[in-house]
């Protein structure tokens, strides 16, 4: 597999960043925050599968079926979309990754195209990411996220700023379904911390929010 290669004129060696994080601990929110920082573009697999859905792609369709009947994307299709992605020409100075690779062989397949710089590991307890997710709430109709934890809202008035209408939880939000998904991360998080080894950087993610994006900044500027 032949390495990703864009026309760079300073012959600046590409900066590859991942976010490795526990459901709740931010790495999405924080992505985006380093995305804009570093103007680099924040690429996670559930944008790409979004936008080849929308964009009606070979690929996209291929996504779209599966999707549809409940089965999970495999590897190699999900690692052609990524390919995909980061071939486009705002990658060229680099790009985040925020929740990818999930496994040591995707981290394989990534490692064909891009050679990760840092690995940013956001920690927080199983109790934490359990208190942020179970209370975290959901737009029904423009799909906005809300959390009664981190910014609690009146209970009479647990309402989407813009619809004004009634928050729900969603059904991999409850107490049941986070303790299976958080076991799932720990089990495939530390082969992949492991595989990264001296590029991993851990970071308190039970700060606010502009405390851990401080200290991410200190961790990866300047990018080398």
């Amino acid at each position: 597999m032949k390495t990703l290669k864009h026309e760079n004129k300073a012959n600046i060696k590409p900066a590859v960043i991942c976010l490795f994080g526990p459901q709740g601990s931010g790495k999405g929110t924080q992505a985006k925050i380093l995305s804009k920082k570093l103007n680099l573009p924040h690429i996670s697999t559930g944008d790409i599968f979004r936008a080849a859905i929308a964009g009606q792609t070979e690929l996209g369709r291929q996504v779209e079926k599966i999707i549809n009947s409940g089965q999970l994307v495999s590897d190699e299709l999900t690692f052609n979309l990524l390919r995909e992605r980061v071939a486009e020409s705002d990658c060229g100075r680099g790009f985040i990754l925020d929740g990818y690779p999930r496994t040591v062989p995707q981290a394989d397949m990534l490692a064909g195209v891009a050679e990760v710089n840092k690995v940013l590991e956001i920690r927080v307890s199983d109790k934490e990411s359990l208190k942020r997710l179970i209370n975290r709430r959901q737009c029904p109709r423009c799909g906005a996220i809300y959390n009664l934890y981190t910014a609690p809202k009146p209970k009479t008035d647990e309402l989407c700023d813009c619809c004004q209408v009634k928050l729900i939880q969603r059904d991999d939000d409850t107490e049941e379904a986070v303790k299976k998904r958080l076991a799932r991360y720990h089990q495939e998080a530390k082969p992949l911390l492991d595989y990264y080894q001296d590029k991993v950087i851990a970071i308190n993610g039970e700060q606010s929010i502009e405390q851990v994006a401080e200290d991410i900044s200190k961790n990866v500027m300047p990018i080398s």
